[in-house]
């Protein structure tokens, strides 16, 4: 099976890809680079694994790792609007700077309950790294914490999109672009 003729259209090429996540560490990094203690690192399982990858490698402070599952898709393309964590941390948030590191922030249902239990967990403040800003479908209002930031990748348009981590049916994760994954394939 040849996934690239699964797709309608490549939105971000692999080196588009690696310059912005370039940039996006430099944003990260003179953001947090006097805060003590430096920063966790939270990838948001499993979309964002390659992004997490490519951008801690990037970073050149002595950051802590971590990852947490938060399940709202499940095999469809509509989030559910009530996540479930079924990957927890390991590392103690308390009194540390969270980065929440998400594939793409969609309606915004899984980020806000995320950002809420970093914040019951103690975290000092939480910012968002989300690669792809799907804001027209946003429906929940994202409230950071402290003097979090919130960093973009690139503004996505409405369009499903999958490769460089993000999925269908646990599918064209490995793809190293991001596309439109076409329609009929999934409608």
């Amino acid at each position: 099976m040849n996934m690239d003729s699964h797709i309608e259209q490549i939105l971000w090429t692999p080196e588009q890809i690696s310059d912005r996540v370039s940039e996006l560490a430099v944003q990260v990094t003179e953001y947090f680079k006097d805060e003590d203690p430096s920063p966790v690192i939270i990838g948001v399982a499993t979309g964002a694994f390659l992004f997490v990858a490519d951008l801690v490698r990037k970073i050149p402070l002595p950051i802590a790792v971590d990852f947490i599952r938060s399940d709202s898709y499940g095999c469809g393309t509509q989030s559910t609007g009530e996540p479930s964590i079924s990957l927890d941390l390991k590392i103690d948030i308390r009194g540390r700077h969270a980065i929440l590191v998400e594939d793409i922030v969609d309606t915004g249902h899984t980020l806000s309950c995320l950002i809420d239990l970093m914040k019951s967990r103690g975290a000092l403040s939480v910012s968002v790294c989300t690669f792809l800003n799907k804001s027209v479908r946003r429906k929940v209002q994202l409230q950071l914490v402290g003097d979090g930031k919130f960093f973009c990748g690139f503004e996505c348009p409405d369009y499903f999109v999958v490769g460089y981590g993000m999925d269908y049916a646990e599918k064209y994760r490995n793809l190293p672009y991001i596309g439109v994954l076409k329609p009929e394939l999934y409608g």
